[in-house]
């Protein structure tokens, strides 16, 4: 009888370690998001730079972030021409994670060939930011 209760135990205990070992598991694999509100972008002359923070990276060591956006001249009437002055550029960075965030800035230099004549100008639209390591991407809206 007692040899009964010993077993019934450890299969108990067997069963018991191998659930919390299953359900441990996606905790150690984090839920990698950027942080609201946290990817910004500035334009400064043909540069722009876009900085953000991504968290829920569990124990990633880092981060392969890509950041693109198209620039294109715009005329006074506030059109695009049907030229070849448009352009998509990227840049990417390799952003080191500490305790599960990323912090990560990148800047593209736009040199749009032939060059945006006055009275157009040139614009850059929605800015694309893709963490390539876990397959995640957001959208900064505008026209910079």
């Amino acid at each position: 009888m007692r040899t009964r209760t010993v077993r019934r135990l450890a299969a108990a205990l067997t069963l018991a370690a191998g659930l919390l070992a299953v359900s441990a598991a996606p905790a150690l694999a984090g839920s990698p998001h950027f942080v609201d509100d946290s990817v910004a972008a500035v334009r400064t002359g043909d540069s722009l730079t876009v900085s953000g923070k991504e968290a829920g990276l569990g124990n990633e060591q880092s981060v392969h972030v890509v950041v693109s956006a198209t620039a294109a001249c715009l005329n006074p009437g506030g059109n695009f021409p049907s030229a070849d002055n448009k352009e998509t550029f990227s840049a990417a960075t390799d952003a080191p994670v500490t305790n599960g965030k990323a912090v990560f800035e990148v800047s593209l230099t736009f040199a749009v060939q032939p060059r945006c004549n006055p009275p157009m100008t040139l614009v850059i639209g929605d800015v694309t930011v893709t963490d390539e390591s876990n397959g995640i991407s957001t959208t900064v809206p505008g026209t910079f």
